[in-house]
């Protein structure tokens, strides 16, 4: 389930503990385990909650953010955050760098990587 997917996700990019999100929205850790594994479903107000602790949208909570679907042989479907968007309208600015990332995305990754240790 998407749902417990994304509230782990969230809670761990936050460095938060299920115990401190559970006191935060109101429930037991349990619960909390409970919504993450996908063996209980948060009610409407409990929703509302977690995404006011995590300071997001409904949707994002959701995994609602924006779908992509690629063309080709294989058809998927991809969620992407705003944030992802965002980096990428940026990326597009710079015709050159674009292609560059595009081109060997794995490489610009790993150039990334050691230019943020350096």
């Amino acid at each position: 389930m998407i749902l417990g997917k994304r509230i782990k996700e969230f809670r761990q990019l936050n460095k938060m503990s299920q115990t401190q999100l559970a006191k935060l929205i109101g429930v037991s850790k349990v619960s909390v385990c409970g919504y993450e594994n996908g063996k209980r479903i948060p009610s409407l107000n409990i929703l509302l909650k977690i995404a006011d602790v995590f300071m997001i949208s409904l949707d994002e909570l959701m995994g609602r953010d924006i779908k992509i679907i690629a063309e080709g042989e294989q058809k998927y479907q991809k969620t992407i955050a705003k944030e992802e968007l965002l980096f990428l309208n940026e990326l597009r600015k710079n015709r050159l760098v674009y292609n560059q990332v595009i081109k060997d995305p794995k490489r610009s990754v790993k150039y990334l990587k050691h230019y943020k240790t350096n």
